[in-house]
This record gives C-alpha cells, structure tokens and sequence, in this order.
C-alpha cells in the first residue's frame, strides 16, 4: 500500500533537545526515559528510548533529535511516552538517533 504525500503531511516529526536522561529500571529490555524540548509551541515531553547500547546518558544530555509528535501515547508499565524517537539501526540492530548535523531551532519540523 502505497503512502501518498497527503499521509506525509499528517505526521509531525519536529526537533527537540535532550534536556534529562534517565536509566528507565523497570521497562523489560534496556531503556532510558528522556525528557525533550520540542520549544515553545509543543514544550517538554517524555518518551522511553531503546539507546543504551550506543550512547550513555551524559552523550545524550543536550542532543538534538527528530520526535514524531502527533501520535498517541504508549504506556510503558507505569511510563507514559508521549511521542516516538526517532532512530535507525546500526549493523547489530541496536539504535542510532537521527539528529540534525546544524544548530537548529527547538520545534523545526521535518519537512
């Protein structure tokens, strides 16, 4: 099935900044719970990401990254994750975030 670029526009993948990484003990594979500043529009939002086999917490303190912001929240046991990070896998499968390689402002969406 085919996406036309009227599907594309619907979803909204914007810029935040990494602003707190923690160690998420209780999710069953490795996890951390991240907080994100998506700017001034959207604000701080939470999710859980699946990056602790290539980064530590202080490399993700303060990296920028691409969330996808208008989808429903998924509950992760006592977790909420309100949007989805977005990330490809590395030649073992493990994520490696997508993340703007210039200095852009917080809320910037993919286009």
């Amino acid at each position: 099935d085919m996406t036309t670029f009227d599907d594309f526009e619907k979803i909204d993948i914007r810029v935040g900044k990494i602003i707190s990484v923690e160690d998420f003990s209780e999710a069953r594979k490795p996890l951390y719970k991240i907080k994100v500043d998506f700017g001034l529009e959207i604000g701080v939002k939470q999710s859980a990401v699946g990056a602790t086999h290539n980064y530590s917490k202080k490399q993700l303190q303060g990296k920028l990254i691409l969330g996808l912001e208008n989808m429903l929240s998924k509950q992760i046991g006592s977790f909420s994750s309100e949007f989805l990070t977005l990330g490809v896998s590395d030649k073992e499968g493990h994520c490696i975030l997508v993340s703007p390689d210039e200095d852009v402002p917080l809320g910037g969406k993919l286009f």
